[in-house]
């Protein structure tokens, strides 16, 4: 079966792959149908678990390759800088999406959203913050098959792209019930709650096709846009997962989790890799 999606083109790779991906957070978002809220120490467990996962892929998926690429096509001692660069803009970038777009954090009242002022109800703005985090997982995605063609990983960066968008989808599954329940605990039918909770990763197909061209067309930008996903996932990381873990009493195994997390896509990486 990994022969077969082997010999497809590398975009058809992300875009199967950024699929999967929202298919994994259409799995989460199901629960609904089973569980009107989420169990808030279990929430925060996931949460964990999630920032474990994108921050092992970050490294080993997207800041490596990049430094790698870089030292075999001309940088000598300056390889690191595409990494710098490219991350430095990836976290610039989801900053500059936070302030154009409304949007709202979980646990947080509709006083405390974020962007530009609006009447959108707290359910939509709810679905367009777990939306915008989801652009980055997605150009990681695509990105990382679009790197194949160049080979800008050590071992096989098939095999290595394989696990990224494995250790993704991982972590979107949590992510689709931590969105649909609330909605559905506020009052909104499981129907609803559903649709907005899946949804929201529907960018990330979108994301890993535009991530995989780019770097397919413009080689040259390869170390900087797979530094760029690294930069826009620890973004998230940092803003998003990590503070909403530490924040209800559960914080000794929310920290535990990540570095399970960690651990389990730092071996995905390493052991496909």
């Amino acid at each position: 079966m990994v022969e077969s999606f082997q010999s497809f083109s590398p975009v058809l790779q992300a875009f199967l792959a950024g699929l999967f991906t929202w298919g994994c957070t259409i799995f989460g978002a199901s629960f609904v149908f089973l569980f009107k809220e989420v169990n808030r120490k279990f929430l925060d467990i996931m949460n964990g678990f999630a920032a474990g996962v994108m921050i092992a892929a970050s490294f080993w998926s997207l800041l490596a390759p990049s430094i790698s690429y870089a030292e075999q096509n001309g940088y000598g001692t300056w390889s690191w800088v595409p990494a710098v660069v490219g991350f430095l803009a990836g976290g610039l970038f989801l900053r500059l999406i936070d302030v154009v777009i409304p949007h709202l954090h979980f646990n947080e009242p509709i006083e405390n959203r974020e962007g530009p002022k609006t009447k959108a109800s707290k359910n939509l703005l709810l679905f367009l913050a777990v939306t915008i985090h989801n652009i980055p997982e997605g150009l990681a995605v695509g990105v990382a098959f679009g790197a194949v063609v160049s080979g800008a990983a050590n071992g096989d960066a098939f095999l290595s792209a394989l696990g990224l968008a494995l250790g993704i989808g991982i972590q979107n599954i949590p992510e689709g019930s931590a969105l649909s329940m609330p909605i559905r605990a506020a009052g909104s039918s499981r129907w609803r709650a559903f649709n907005l909770g899946q949804l929201s990763a529907i960018v990330e197909p979108i994301a890993a096709v535009i991530g995989a061209v780019a770097v397919i067309t413009m080689t040259a930008i390869l170390p900087y846009a797979l530094a760029f996903a690294a930069g826009a996932m620890i973004f998230v990381v940092v803003e998003q997962l990590i503070p909403e873990s530490q924040t209800n009493g559960n914080k000794d195994i929310a920290t535990l989790s990540l570095l399970v997390g960690f651990s389990v896509m730092m071996v995905l990486d390493v052991a496909l890799g």
